[in-house]
């Protein structure tokens, strides 16, 4: 654990000395890497677009912007990522006791990986003018908007908390400025903002994903929720009901639901399990402790009663090492899956290797991964690439993005969310993929 921790404050502090002299200025050119990944050539040359060429079509989506054609010789792009750096040089230039603070590491493994794409996309040829932005800096999202510092922005990626990206979601959707919410799994109250592009996918589409691949998998199964008498862990039941009801399917089994506490017996969970089928076990837990208080029951059934449990998307770093987890089948969903054997993957790994003597972090991948995909519709599709995001092929990942409408008969998109969740099974050494 030491060796890790100070390969990571190795990583953050070389990191930091590229960042601290990039973070304010427009880059047009690349230096940092050896090239775009060796298995990828330049692209086949376009025709030069004009400046803010604009052709009248029909509107996508019914939002007059997207009907618009605006390609431009250099776009403009800003990055933002909560880096610290008021509070990581509060009274020097020099990093306190040579170790980064840990809440700085995500932010900046973000950076770097979305560094790194924007580098290898221009020495692909891409014109891009990138401003780096720190939401934990003293130059905030509030006076940026106030100092339109953003008004000449052609995107905007960045890893916000919920105020900061209900505050620069509104800025965008006045100025008409694609925006992509990096890492945020929910939508901030915004239900109005067509430009609101979400890939971290909000929990009530995991809940639908979760709910319609138990039903599809197990022709015969006895379906049981398990959820505590909370509010937060309620509204997570009324979605997988609501995925229940709106599921067109006449094979579909019916959802039986139990309200455990600590004080709930293995004995007791028994009575909703049965010995013909098998007992699809949905678990609404989020923290760590809750998780392995309810297996832990669960365990104790699981040599009577044929199980499989589903859980939350927090579960993917759960560590399942104890004697009584070790024969429970337990899955996850997440929006993204990363086996690491890609062309991009490899090439982001090796960069790291060779620049840091150390691995990419899941930060890094998802900077790298966003970046490069929503940059690359940029240059190919114009400002407005809206209409063009579902057909747009995978870098790292694969997304689905797609519409959500507040209401019923809506007809404008109030953001546009990534509905491909992949269920994934834990394994001892590794994790699987179980959906396509």
């Amino acid at each position: 654990m030491n060796q890790l921790i100070s390969v990571k404050n190795l990583l953050a502090g070389l990191a930091l000395l590229v960042l601290f002299t990039a973070c304010s200025s427009s880059r047009k050119s690349a230096s940092r890497v050896d090239g775009p990944p060796p298995s990828l050539s330049k692209p086949t040359p376009e025709k030069k677009p004009e400046n803010k060429k604009e052709t009248a079509k029909a509107a996508p989506f019914n939002v007059p912007a997207f009907a618009r054609e605006v390609k431009k010789p250099t776009y403009n792009i800003a990055l933002f990522a909560p880096l610290f750096l008021d509070s990581a040089f509060a009274n020097s230039n020099d990093i306190p006791g040579r170790t980064m603070p840990r809440y700085v590491l995500p932010g900046l493994e973000f950076y770097e990986g979305a560094q790194l794409a924007l580098d290898s996309l221009q020495q692909l040829g891409y014109n891009l003018k990138v401003n780096v932005y720190d939401t934990k800096g003293r130059q905030n999202v509030s006076s940026l908007i106030s100092n339109k510092a953003l008004d000449a922005t052609d995107l905007i990626i960045g890893s916000f908390s919920n105020p900061e990206l209900k505050e620069v979601s509104d800025f965008v959707k006045k100025k008409e400025i694609n925006l992509v919410s990096a890492t945020l799994p929910n939508d901030a109250g915004i239900n109005d903002n067509p430009f609101l592009f979400i890939p971290n996918s909000t929990l009530k589409t995991h809940c639908e994903a979760i709910h319609n691949y138990v039903q599809e998998a197990f022709s015969n199964k006895n379906i049981v929720l398990l959820r505590r008498n909370t509010p937060f862990e309620s509204r997570l039941a009324a979605d997988f009901k609501a995925s229940y009801d709106k599921m067109n399917n006449p094979k579909k089994s019916r959802i039986r639901e139990a309200i455990w506490s600590e004080s709930t017996t293995p004995e007791e969970l028994s009575k909703y399990l049965l010995t013909d089928r098998p007992n699809v076990i949905i678990v609404t837990a989020f923290e760590e402790g809750g998780i392995k208080s309810i297996l832990r029951k669960l365990s104790v059934a699981n040599a009577t009663y044929p199980m499989q449990i589903f859980g939350m998307p927090t579960w993917d770093v759960l560590k399942l090492k104890d004697p009584e987890f070790k024969n429970l089948q337990v899955f996850y969903s997440s929006p993204y899956f990363n086996d690491k054997s890609d062309t991009y993957s490899r090439y982001l790994s090796d960069y790291f290797r060779r620049t840091y003597k150390a691995r990419p972090s899941d930060m890094a991948y998802k900077g790298f991964d966003l970046t490069y995909y929503f940059v690359r519709l940029l240059h190919t599709n114009g400002v407005y690439f809206n209409g063009a995001v579902e057909a747009s092929s995978p870098v790292i990942t694969r997304f689905n993005f797609q519409p959500v409408y507040a209401r019923e008969n809506e007809q404008t998109p109030s953001y546009f969310e990534n509905k491909n969740i992949f269920i994934i099974q834990k394994g001892d050494s590794v994790d699987v993929k179980m959906n396509q």
